[in-house]
């Protein structure tokens, strides 16, 4: 339920249309690529220049962020969620939590580069 929500309109920052059918769980797919899944699910909150904002809520950047230093931290926040960051554990599979983690932990001035992998992500659920 969380994807359907964060996969609607606002995840593709302005735009007011939902996503496309094949992002939503059941249908045909759900990527797997890191940058398709972040731009598709989380850059309706963290915005596409992984900034974060301010607003009805408080979105945390993920730029510049020494908090995904250990890459277990940004897979359990995906994995079970926290306040007021969804769970997505239900709807993304381990490879999916890996792909998007490592995309966030290699771009948007984040340098991480030991990679998690789905088995890692498994250990978390």
């Amino acid at each position: 339920m969380a994807l359907a929500l964060c996969v609607s309109g606002i995840a593709f920052a302005g735009q007011a249309e939902p996503a496309p059918e094949n992002l939503v769980k059941g249908k045909q797919f759900i990527p797997d690529d890191g940058a398709t899944l972040y731009h598709a699910i989380c850059q309706g909150c963290h915005m596409p220049d992984a900034k974060g904002a301010q607003g009805a809520g408080s979105y945390p950047a993920l730029a510049d962020n020494p908090k995904l230093a250990s890459a277990a931290y940004p897979a359990v926040m995906v994995l079970h969620g926290r306040n007021a960051m969804p769970s997505f554990g239900a709807a993304l599979s381990d490879t999916q939590v890996a792909a998007v983690v490592n995309y966030v932990r290699t771009h948007f001035g984040n340098n991480y580069s030991d990679k998690l992998t789905a088995a890692d992500v498994a250990k978390f659920r």
